[in-house]
């Protein structure tokens, strides 16, 4: 096999050896004077990684993840990787995972067009200390559970969830994944049923308060649905989905600067993508159509003599303008 000099590769993949010195301290490559190709095409990725500004340890963190819940010893070259926010996901046999999170996602890429509509439920992937049961059975049955959805076979699956839940009833991950299969069969009810029991079994997961939102909004109860994203997000101020899906169902509240703030927070978590993309057209347009900006008395101020009026300074689109009110 064709072996290439430290200089070799730096020349060919036009990095720099602070670059590549970093990469090896962080443990994604291994140091070495020679490479072959499998080292030539993990370190591309990693150029790419970096390129969207992906940090050596969110790239590690993410990576170490992934090992843990898939068994797979190079997750970088043996599946493929995808950007989420800060972090990362890998699509690996059939699914999109976020190993961090220990979550499956929706693999928007595998649709035909991109949506603006909120933000997929998502499924529990593995048993968390509190997500999951110390019962090593239950534990056995829940993973065989999450192979039966990856290979499609949903009804075996909830069947499953059902078996494991007659006998640890607050086995939060099998209630989030349960009512995520009901939520697909657009079955809210009883979707909204095994949130709010995954909610009062573990008053700190995050995911269920998310998915309860999700189905809240699909069942259109606005109010319920807000509260719920918002204990996600008071748990997890990073949790860039439920700021984005926070933010439409403010919007259509008609509650235009709590959405404002909430697409705001998504696009500094999120920075690229269909995604991002759909949340700065909504902050523009919000700032455009109803003029949502802070506004504030200029030092200068003097009432009108007679019609008592005061300057605002428009201080949004960092083109500080004064207007009449």
């Amino acid at each position: 096999m064709t072996r290439y000099s430290r200089q070799d590769v730096l020349r060919i993949l036009k990095i720099s050896s602070r670059q590549l010195l970093g990469w090896e301290r962080a443990g994604l490559i291994s140091s070495t004077e020679r490479y072959g190709f499998p080292e030539l095409a993990q370190l591309r990725i990693l150029r790419e990684l970096q390129n969207l500004r992906i940090s050596p340890r969110s790239i590690r963190n993410s990576v170490q993840a992934m090992k843990a819940v898939s068994g797979l010893g190079n997750p970088l070259l043996e599946s493929t990787v995808v950007r989420t926010g800060t972090r990362l996901a890998f699509r690996h046999s059939g699914a999109m995972v976020d190993p961090i999170r220990r979550q499956f996602l929706f693999d928007f890429d595998s649709n035909a067009g991109f949506s603006s509509g909120a933000r997929a439920v998502t499924m529990s992937i593995l048993p968390t200390s509190r997500a999951g049961s110390r019962n090593p059975e239950l534990q056995t049955l829940f993973l065989s559970a999450v192979q039966a959805e990856e290979q499609g076979r949903k009804q075996a699956a909830i069947e499953i969830y059902t078996k494991i839940l007659a006998v640890d009833p607050a086995y939060t991950a099998a209630l989030i994944n349960l009512g995520t299969l009901y939520y697909h069969q657009k079955q809210y009810g009883r979707a909204e049923e095994l949130y709010r029991r995954a909610t009062e079994a573990d008053a700190t997961y995050v995911l269920a308060f998310f998915d309860l939102g999700n189905v809240l909004d699909e069942m259109q109860r606005p109010d319920e649905s807000i509260a719920a994203y918002t204990r996600a997000i008071a748990l997890a101020p990073g949790y860039a989905d439920a700021h984005y899906n926070l933010a439409l169902a403010c919007e259509r509240k008609g509650e235009r600067r709590k959405a404002l703030t909430h697409w705001q927070t998504y696009v500094r978590l999120d920075k690229s993508g269909p995604w991002s993309d759909h949340a700065r057209g909504q902050i523009r347009k919000l700032l455009s159509r109803e003029k949502l900006a802070i506004a504030h008395r200029t030092p200068s101020f003097r009432p009108h003599p007679r019609k008592s009026v005061s300057a605002l300074e428009l201080v949004a689109t960092g083109k500080p303008e004064t207007f009449s009110a």
